[in-house]
């Protein structure tokens, strides 16, 4: 008999349990459209106390299916990866049923632009940054992210200075996870400077009194395209 076959069925018994409990796979299903979730708004949707919600979040930690992200005073929750997404996906089409959608409760004006810090976050910010890492702009270097050569020499023709960003005491670029949309967008000394640029540029303009960004259908399609949209 093959020896590794009762640890990977022990493997699969122990993922098999985590997920079958009512509370622990209404989170999961919850994660499943890509958004983070806080503790309280998991234990809310599994309708468990806080105590409890810990407890499963815990486990389901321990067994490889959660991930926590910690930024500023909030932990938030996600899918581990892409693979546990697609076996929760599979187990919905043969349980035949459909996960929840999410629901943004932002109003809108601050979940399409707003500022975060000093650099940009909303819909336009996530979008903008998965455009980066999709034609290969921003590469993952341990939860930083550094610039490709086509990033840089992209960056470069904008007019934004690299050398001296990367000469301030701050990060030059990562990943701060997006209040309204719980997906990343671009943070760090690059974000700040991109969103100096829309500024000067007019692609944006701050709103008085708030956190809000205008852009118009113009402005917006002028970033995305400056920074390599097709």
């Amino acid at each position: 008999m093959d020896d590794t076959l009762p640890s990977a069925d022990m493997g699969l018994a122990q993922l098999a349990g985590a997920i079958a409990e009512p509370a622990r796979a209404r989170m999961l299903c919850s994660l499943l459209d890509g958004h983070a979730r806080t503790a309280t708004e998991l234990a809310t949707l599994a309708e468990v106390g806080a105590s409890t919600a810990s407890v499963h979040l815990s486990r389901l930690r321990e067994d490889g299916l959660l991930s926590m992200l910690a930024q500023g005073k909030h932990r938030y929750y996600r899918l581990a990866s892409a693979e546990v997404g697609q076996a929760l996906e599979a187990l919905l089409v043969v349980a035949g049923v459909a996960a929840t959608p999410f629901t943004p409760s932002t109003p809108d004006r601050l979940r399409h632009a707003r500022t975060c810090y000093d650099h940009m976050a909303g819909s336009v910010a996530v979008t903008l940054h998965d455009q980066l890492r999709a034609q290969g702009w921003l590469l993952d270097d341990g939860g930083d992210y550094q610039l490709s050569e086509a990033g840089a020499a992209g960056v470069a023709a904008l007019g934004i200075d690299l050398p001296q960003l990367r000469r301030q005491r701050r990060r030059f670029a990562c990943a701060c996870l997006d209040w309204s949309e719980r997906r990343a967008h671009l943070g760090g000394a690059l974000g700040a400077a991109l969103l100096q640029l829309a500024l000067r540029q007019r692609w944006a303009e701050r709103e008085l009194d708030s956190r809000a960004l205008r852009l118009t259908p113009d402005g917006e399609r002028r970033l995305l395209a400056a920074l390599g949209a097709p």
